[in-house]
């Protein structure tokens, strides 16, 4: 479906842990265009940084970047997507992809995969992957997102809690993975189609995710589908942090190297 998606990449300057985060650089390049070269690399038809930042902006159209200047009032990403929708008049059933500023591993198959999901399942308003969860450690731990399915690959829920919990493995407090089904870690990506970022607008944040503050439940608190893909190639980490920004940097190298 090369050509009939768009990518959006949002980025703020103000960060509380890694303040002016997209412009950081690794290896001589802020972190911002080595996402902007990664969603450059996936097929989509267009891909456009959205920022309130005039530094941003600067930075972006200097490595040749499309740039969308958006409100600085937006609780979200998502909220500034909508407003990008809205100032390029995309047609309602356009996929857009978000993909975050601070995800500079981020697989260029993965974007496309996320989008080419959502095209096959019209059912969907949005699609977004997960990986396998293999680790008990990762499947107790409230930073990572896990999700769980029908038998579709339809979202039921998303929690910070471990789910699916087995209650029988996990009654006596023993740190265990389920039995008989794989748990999912969520991965952090969205294909979503332009009607819905349209209702999004109108829709208030929901208890659910003011609860695990995961933006994701207000769409099945209204009713929307999401559809989860098994993920065909797993991101790197995301930055948060200076030591994000380290390790980060060292995996560039080694790829850099071959490695």
């Amino acid at each position: 479906m090369a050509d009939s998606y768009k990518v959006v990449i949002p980025a703020r300057y103000a960060s509380t842990r890694l303040p002016g985060k997209p412009l950081r650089g690794l290896l001589g390049k802020p972190m911002l265009q080595y996402v902007f070269e990664a969603a450059g690399g996936c097929g989509a038809g267009q891909v456009v940084i959205a920022t309130d930042d005039a530094r941003i902006e600067a930075a972006a159209r200097g490595f040749g970047a499309e740039v969308c200047m958006t409100s600085s009032e937006h609780a979200s990403g998502t909220d500034r997507l909508g407003e990008v929708v809205r100032t390029l008049a995309w047609p309602d059933d356009t996929i857009v992809v978000n993909v975050q500023g601070d995800e500079p591993l981020m697989p260029p198959a993965l974007i496309g995969q996320v989008a080419e999901d959502l095209a096959e399942h019209p059912q969907a308003a949005l699609a977004t992957a997960a990986t396998p969860l293999v680790a008990a450690g990762e499947f107790f731990d409230p930073n990572v997102v896990k999700v769980v399915t029908d038998r579709g690959g339809f979202a039921l829920y998303f929690s910070r809690a471990s789910i699916p919990w087995d209650r029988d493995v996990l009654q006596n407090g023993e740190k265990a993975l389920p039995i008989g089904i794989v748990p999912l870690r969520h991965i952090g990506i969205y294909a979503y189609r332009v009607d819905y970022l349209h209702r999004y607008a109108q829709m208030r944040p929901c208890p659910l995710e003011q609860a695990e503050q995961l933006e994701q439940l207000r769409a099945l608190w209204y009713g929307e589908r999401i559809h989860v893909a098994e993920a065909h190639q797993r991101p790197g980490p995301g930055v948060d942090t200076e030591d994000d920004l380290r390790i980060v940097e060292q995996l560039l190298k080694a790829r850099l190297n071959g490695n």
